[in-house]
């Protein structure tokens, strides 16, 4: 899962456009964020197998960003940095929302690998198994957010392209991570994937200044 967790944040800004659309998208990959700095630390495990079939992530140990408890506390710490920059309560709610809607997406689509408790049982749907069924929904699930915040956009008189511009460069991401060839190390792949988190972050952050244009 990749676009399709940025539907929850498309969503969260059509819903309640309180909060400027980068908090929806950093908060949409929170959890993948700490994901990937605990990985460069060592803290958190994975392993790059190419048999597996579609992702080839072996997520074997992630307790403090993708285990259940942990979500409900990185989305708490959310709402409170969300209330601490002064938004609404409205907005530091959304924004507590998506950074928990990581954990349901990613639910879909991991095999059992989201520990339900730290140390418990660990779920997953495993639609990773299934690459055309997942990028379906991945797709299907960044298609449904970006139809809401332009409806909305829409309904106030504004220009529809920062949508197509954003989930134009989503879909271009996917598709190079979909051709590039497997294999790195652990660290590399944490860097990569907080360099492209804060790429997209910065995108949305100069998508929604204000300008005659929007």
């Amino acid at each position: 899962m990749f676009v399709g967790h940025y539907a929850a944040s498309l969503a969260a800004k059509a819903i309640e456009p309180r909060a400027p659309l980068w908090t929806y998208v950093i908060a949409a990959q929170a959890i993948d964020i700490g994901w990937g700095a605990l990985v460069m630390a060592g803290v958190e495990k994975v392993r790059i197998d190419p048999s597996l079939p579609g992702s080839a992530l072996d997520l074997y140990h992630m307790p403090f960003t993708h285990s259940l408890p942990a979500v409900v506390l990185w989305s708490l710490a959310g709402l409170l940095l969300a209330r601490a920059a002064k938004l609404p309560w409205g907005a530091a709610i959304a924004i507590a929302l998506v950074v928990f809607s990581h954990w349901l997406t990613d639910l879909l689509v991991h095999r059992p690998d989201l520990e339900l408790w730290f140390g418990g049982t660990k779920v997953g749907f495993g639609l990773w198994n299934y690459p055309v069924p997942e990028q379906a929904v991945e797709i299907g699930l960044l298609g449904l957010g970006a139809a809401a915040w332009a409806f909305v956009r829409g309904r106030q008189g504004r220009t529809l392209w920062p949508v197509l511009f954003f989930v134009t460069i989503l879909l271009a991401v996917q598709i190079i991570a979909m051709v590039m060839p497997g294999g790195g190390d652990a660290a590399g792949l944490g860097g990569t994937a907080l360099a492209v988190y804060l790429v997209v972050g910065l995108i949305a952050f100069a998508l929604d200044r204000p300008s005659k244009l929007t």
